[in-house]
C-alpha cells in the first residue's frame, strides 16, 4: 500500500459522455483521448494524444526460448497504447501516459506531481491509485561527478542548441537483462509493456530539447544473459559495450542501446554511461538498474545516462546551472544523484553542454533522415510523419502551418513540390549545390542540396584514420582526438601534451593514477610501453589545478632524466561516483605515433581502417568518406574523382553545381523559359531533343555526365 495515496476511479470523456475506460480494451486505443480523474479534491481533464512516433518503422521484438534459440519478429503494428499530452487549465502541465493496462503514468503541474497507476485490485480494475510523485518508492542514487568542462561553452543557455532547432528523432534499442525479465514474472508481454513505458516517458523528456526518442526495438534475455551482469558496474558496462558492438549492432542497426538490469549495482550506483559516445560503434549505450516498482525509476536513470552518451555533465553548484524546477520539486536530470521526488526537466547547464558537443561531431547520426514507411499503430495521415504514400503530413488540420501541405488529404497544395526539409524553401526545392548543412569540424564533411530531395542528404564526414589538424590527430567517429585538445580541456588554455617518458612512467604503475583502463574484472590495468600514450593523460602547463571540477585532483609526478634534471608530470584523478568512466584517460581515436591511434586501450596503425586504401580510387582529387565513397574536390566528379564535374560525393550531393547550373540555364534557355527551375523529366526531353540535332553537342555530353553522377535526379535551379 502506497503511502500518503487516494483511490479514483478515472473516466473517459468521450463526446461529452463519461464513460468507463475498460471501453479502450474493446474498441482500442484512439489518436486523441480525453480523461478525468480526481486529485486532492480537484477533478483534472488529460488531453491527450498517442505517441506515434515510440516506435519506428522498422521496430523489431527478439526474446529466447529455453534452448537459447532467439525468436525475431515485427509484431502487428496496430497497438500503441502510449501518450503524451497536458491537463486542461493548467498552462505548463504535462502528461505521460500508457492505456496498455489500466492507466499508468505521470502528471505534472505548475507545482505538483501526480503518479497514477492501477490499483491492483482484482474485483474493481477501474480502480486507481494517485500519489505525489515524491512519495514513489525510488532508490536513492548518486555518482558524485562532477566532471565540469562549462568553460568550454558558449551561447544562450536557455536556447535550443542551434543544430536541433528542426527535431531530430534518435533510435534506441532496449535490452532486458534475465533478472530484470524474472522480477517481471517471466511475463515477456509485460517486460515489453514496461520497457515502452520507460521509453516513453524519455521521450517526453527529449522533447523539450526538440529531440524525439523512438523504440527501434527491444531484446528480452530471458532464457540467460548474453553478457556478463554482475553488481560490479563498471565490468557490466564493458561487457555490455562490447556484445552491442559485436553481434548487436551487425544485425541490429541502432543509434545507442540501454541495458535494463535487474542486478543491484555496488554502492549507490543506479546507471553507468560514457560520456559524448553518442553514435559510435563502440560506446553508444549504457546501462541502467531497474530500481523502482514503477517504470518512471528506470527511465529517469535512463534519461540521465543518455544525457552522459549526449556530453552532459553533472548539474553541480560551482557551475551555476539554471533550473526552473526547485531541488525540492527534484531538480533538473542531470543533478549528481536523485531520489525524492525525481526530475523530468533538463538546466540550461545540459543545453549548454548538449550544444558544444553537436560542435564537436557528437551525435552525428542523428542528422540523419530516419527511414519511415509505417509507422507502429499503421499510417495515418495527420500524424505529422511522412509515411509511405504521404506528400505531405504537417500533422492534424487544427495545428498545420504548413502552407504547402493539404493537412486532410497528406497531399502537396497546388504548385508546390515539397513541404518539408532543408531543401524546400516557399514550397520548392532548392536548386542543387546548396548547402545544407555545414561540416561542425574539421573531420566533418559538408552536404549540399541535390535538387531532386527536399531533404538534406545523410550526414558524412571523413573515414576514420583520416589525418587532421595538421597531421596532429586522426579522425575517429567524425571528431579529431589529439591529445593537445585534452589537456587544454583538463586543464585550461596553455596546457599541452607532456613528454612520452611522462607516458610511460607514470601508466605503467596500473595504479588510480597511472593505468590503461580497467580490465574486465574491474582491476587497474598497466600499460604495456607501446601503450602508454592511451592510458591516463599527461600533461604539462596550464592552470595550477585542473580546471573540471571541485573533484579532480592533481597527481604531479618528478621523474629524473639520465641526463640530469628532472621532468613535471601532471596528470588528474577525478572522483567521478559510479555512473561515468575516467575522463582523464586518453580518449578513443587519440593520436599515440606516427600513424597510430588509441583504440581498445592500445595503439594501434591507422592501416586498420584501410583509409589509405580506400584513398586510393580517389585519384589524389578527394578524400574518402565514412561510407568509403570519395568526396571530391570542386572540380571534380564522383565516384572516383576522375572526370570533370562539380565535386561533392554520392552520399553528400554537388559541391558547385548550383552556380553552374544558373551560368548553364542562363545561356541556353533563357530565351525560351522565364524561370529556370524544371525538373530532371524536363532535362530529359531538352537532352533527347538534342541528341537527334547534334549527337556531339557539348551541352549533350554534360548532361550525360550530369546523370551518370548523380543520378538523373538533379534539379536547376536560378
Amino acid at each position: 500500500m502506497k503511502v500518503h495515496s487516494e483511490i479514483t476511479e478515472p473516466l473517459l470523456l468521450i463526446q461529452g459522455q463519461r464513460r468507463p475506460i475498460s471501453i479502450l480494451h474493446s474498441k482500442g486505443h484512439p489518436t486523441l483521448l480525453k480523461v478525468l480523474v480526481d486529485a486532492e479534491g480537484e477533478q483534472l481533464l488529460l488531453l491527450l494524444e498517442k505517441n506515434e512516433g515510440l516506435f519506428a518503422g522498422t521496430y523489431t521484438e527478439t526474446h529466447y526460448l529455453g534452448d537459447g534459440s532467439a525468436v525475431t519478429g515485427s509484431p502487428n503494428l496496430t497497438v500503441n497504447c502510449y501518450y503524451h499530452g497536458e491537463v486542461k487549465g493548467h498552462a505548463t502541465s504535462d502528461v505521460s501516459l500508457s492505456t496498455c493496462a489500466g492507466l499508468r503514468g505521470l502528471i505534472t503541474l505548475e507545482d505538483k506531481m501526480f503518479v497514477l497507476e492501477p490499483a491492483g485490485e482484482p474485483t474493481n480494475a477501474s480502480l486507481h491509485r494517485i500519489y505525489r510523485a515524491e512519495h514513489l518508492n525510488l532508490s536513492q542514487g548518486s555518482c558524485g561527478h562532477d566532471f565540469n568542462i562549462s568553460h568550454l561553452f558558449m551561447g544562450d543557455t536557455d536556447n535550443i542548441p542551434e543544430p536541433f532547432r528542426n527535431r531530430v528523432s534518435m533510435s534506441i534499442l532496449a535490452v532486458c537483462s534475465k533478472f530484470a525479465f524474472q522480477k517481471q514474472g517471466k511475463d515477456v508481454e509485460k517486460v515489453k509493456q514496461r520497457l515502452a513505458e520507460i521509453a516513453n516517458y524519455v521521450d517526453k523528456f527529449y522533447r523539450a530539447l526538440n529531440i524525439r526518442v523512438a523504440l527501434v526495438g527491444m531484446e528480452v534475455w530471458s532464457d540467460s544473459d548474453k553478457c556478463a551482469v554482475t553488481q560490479d558496474p563498471f565490468t557490466t558496462l564493458h561487457e555490455f559495450l562490447d556484445w552491442r558492438k559485436l553481434k548487436l549492432l551487425p544485425q541490429r542497426p541502432h543509434d545507442n542501446a540501454q541495458l535494463i538490469s535487474g542486478v543491484y549495482f555496488q554502492g549507490t550506483t543506479i546507471g553507468m554511461a560514457p560520456i559524448m559516445s553518442m553514435c559510435t560503434a563502440e560506446q553508444s549505450g549504457g546501462i541502467v538498474m531497474d530500481h523502482s516498482d514503477n517504470p518512471l525509476g528506470a527511465a529517469v536513470t535512463l534519461a540521465h545516462e543518455l544525457g552522459h552518451n549526449f556530453g552532459m555533465n553533472h548539474d553541480t553548484p560551482e557551475r551555476g546551472c539554471s533550473c526552473w524546477v526547485t531541488a525540492d520539486r527534484g531538480g533538473c536530470i542531470m543533478t549528481p544523484s536523485t531520489g525524492y521526488p525525481f526530475p523530468t526537466v533538463f538546466s540550461s547547464c545540459s543545453k549548454k553542454d548538449l550544444a558544444s558537443s553537436l560542435e564537436k561531431g557528437v551525435g552525428m547520426c542523428l542528422f540523419n533522415l530516419p527511414e519511415i514507411k509505417v509507422l507502429y499503430g499503421g499510417q495515418k495521415c495527420g500524424n505529422g510523419y511522412l509515411e509511405e504514400g504521404e506528400e505531405c503530413d504537417c500533422g492534424e488540420l487544427e495545428e498545420c502551418m504548413n502552407p504547402c501541405c493539404n493537412a486532410t488529404m497528406c497531399t502537396l497544395k497546388g504548385d508546390a513540390v515539397c513541404a518539408h526539409g532543408q531543401c524546400c524553401e516557399n514550397c520548392q526545392l532548392k536548386p542543387a549545390g546548396t548547402p545544407c548543412r555545414d561540416s561542425s569540424n574539421s573531420c566533418d564533411l559538408p552536404e549540399f542540396c541535390t535538387g531532386a530531395n527536399p531533404h538534406c542528404p545523410a550526414n558524412v564526414y571523413l573515414h576514420d584514420g583520416h589525418a587532421c589538424h595538421n597531421v596532429d590527430g586522426y579522425c575517429y567517429n567524425g571528431i579529431c582526438q589529439t591529445h593537445e585538445q585534452q589537456c587544454v580541456t583538463l586543464w585550461g588554455q596553455g596546457a599541452k601534451p607532456a613528454p612520452g617518458i611522462c607516458f610511460q612512467r607514470v601508466n605503467s604503475a596500473g595504479d588510480p593514477y597511472g593505468n590503461c583502463g580497467k580490465d574486465s574484472k574491474g582491476s587497474f590495468a598497466k600499460c604495456e610501453e607501446r601503450d602508454a600514450k592511451c592510458g591516463k593523460i599527461q600533461c604539462q602547463g596550464g592552470a595550477n589545478r585542473p580546471v573540471i571540477g571541485t573533484n579532480a585532483v592533481s597527481i604531479e609526478t618528478n621523474i629524473p632524466l639520465k641526463e640530469g634534471g628532472r621532468i613535471l608530470c601532471r596528470g588528474t584523478h577525478v572522483y567521478l561516483g559510479d555512473d561515468m568512466p575516467d575522463p582523464g584517460l586518453v580518449l578513443t581515436g587519440t593520436k599515440c605515433g606516427d600513424s597510430m591511434l588509441c583504440l581498445n586501450r592500445q595503439c594501434q596503425n591507422v592501416s586498420i581502417f584501410s583509409v589509405h586504401d580506400c584513398a586510393e580510387k580517389c585519384n589524389g582529387r578527394g578524400v574518402c568518406n565514412n561510407n568509403k565513397n570519395c568526396h571530391c574536390e570542386a572540380h571534380w566528379s564522383p565516384p572516383f574523382c576522375d572526370k570533370a564535374g562539380f565535386g561533392g560525393s554520392l552520399d553528400s550531393g554537388p559541391v558547385r553545381l548550383y552556380l553552374v547550373s544558373h551560368q548553364l540555364c542562363k545561356f541556353y534557355y533563357l530565351k525560351r523559359l522565364e524561370r529556370c527551375n524544371f525538373h530532371h523529366r524536363y532535362t530529359s526531353t531538352m537532352r533527347d531533343k538534342m541528341r537527334k540535332k547534334n549527337p556531339e553537342n557539348p551541352i549533350l555530353k554534360f548532361l550525360n555526365n550530369l546523370f551518370a553522377n548523380y543520378g538523373g535526379k538533379l534539379v536547376f535551379g536560378h
